[in-house]
């Protein structure tokens, strides 16, 4: 167990060697800047004022040559391997609703969603808080590292944890999880983490944009809405979108929940029709931004935002958001897609 101190800053915790600099400051409670947790956008960097570090992954992407000359590191990366002094980012923002925390789930059992997606259903030995929207890191039984994957259900009384997870060609993680995992088996599960987690005191409206696996977060976002009594008055706008018919997915979903059709809405599109045919699809065609500002308009800055889904998808949505001017504080995302 090594001490992290933390520059300018009163506060210090303790980090395990096989833990990381962000998520043992998290597990401690302090507010330690990251986003993606996987190394991918750089959210989570420190300095390292004096001490020694291990990374996880020395070729992360987030880290360039000129942060490795100045000794910045990516704290979601870094193992200590003495007592150190960081610079760190330290907001109130970034505090953790809940306090992430390690420990095993066994697979109960999978359910197809789409050809390449499915939802993987875990029991957890007792139950973990968790926000609607917030995610976690899975491990799997020889692949190096954690996979971040939103939860799609809401807590419940028998710990159950949901992934709805689509299926990447060459990926070792999803590959392990589709055709090495069986139900029955164990993995460890760290989490949870984000900040795009339901805001239950926001007085707006909500809309969620998702596309691919990015459905699980605001799926978790809806229910989440649906089960909590302040919310009772709120409509959701649920916009989804897929390349193809066969990709859509989550309608059945919002169905179950009170108020579908009244106050919930499920809105459609898909962005590469194979051919012009009312029977193959005849609902909207384009992208998924686009349709919700088709159907929200300059309203849209009076609600509460949530999306997620892959990369181009994501920056059409912020770039689309920026410019019809929805206040940044309104709008939740976490990176790691």
């Amino acid at each position: 167990m090594f001490k992290i101190e933390i520059a300018d800053n009163p506060n210090s915790y303790e980090c395990p060697s096989d833990d990381t600099l962000t998520r043992a400051g998290l597990r401690a409670g302090l507010g330690l800047s990251y986003e993606c947790n996987v190394g991918s956008c750089g959210s989570c960097k420190v300095e390292l004022l004096s001490g020694t570090v291990e990374s996880n992954w020395p070729e992360a992407p987030a880290l360039s040559d000129r942060d490795r000359a100045k000794n910045r590191i990516l704290g979601c990366q870094s193992r200590p391997t003495s007592d150190c002094r960081i610079k760190a980012r330290v907001l109130d923002q970034y505090q953790p609703p809940r306090r992430p925390q390690k420990f095993s789930a066994t697979l109960m059992r999978s359910l197809q969603l789409t050809p390449d997606m499915r939802e993987f259903q875990f029991a957890l030995q007792a139950p973990v808080d968790f926000l609607p929207g917030q995610y976690a890191l899975l491990y799997f039984p020889g692949v190096d590292g954690g996979r971040a994957y939103s939860m799609s259900n809401i807590p419940r009384a028998d710990g159950q944890w949901h992934f709805q997870i689509k299926r990447v060609p060459g990926g070792a993680g999803t590959e392990a999880l589709f055709e090495k995992l069986s139900e029955g088996d164990t993995i460890a599960i760290d989490g949870p983490y984000g900040q795009a987690y339901l805001r239950t005191d926001s007085p707006r409206d909500i809309v969620c944009i998702g596309g691919g696996s990015g459905l699980a977060p605001v799926i978790s976002i809806a229910r989440g809405m649906a089960a909590t009594p302040a919310l009772a008055g709120r409509k959701l706008h649920f916009f989804y979108g897929g390349r193809r018919p066969e990709d859509i997915c989550g309608e059945d979903m919002l169905r179950e929940l009170p108020g579908y059709g009244e106050r919930i809405f499920y809105h459609p599109i898909i962005s590469m029709p194979e051919r012009e045919d009312p029977a193959y699809w005849a609902g909207k065609v384009g992208f998924v931004h686009d349709l919700a500002l088709e159907t929200i308009g300059k309203a849209l800055a009076e609600h509460e935002i949530y999306f997620a889904g892959p990369p181009a998808m994501a920056t059409a949505v912020q770039r689309m958001l920026i410019q019809e001017k929805v206040p940044q504080a309104q709008v939740h995302y976490d990176a790691f897609y």
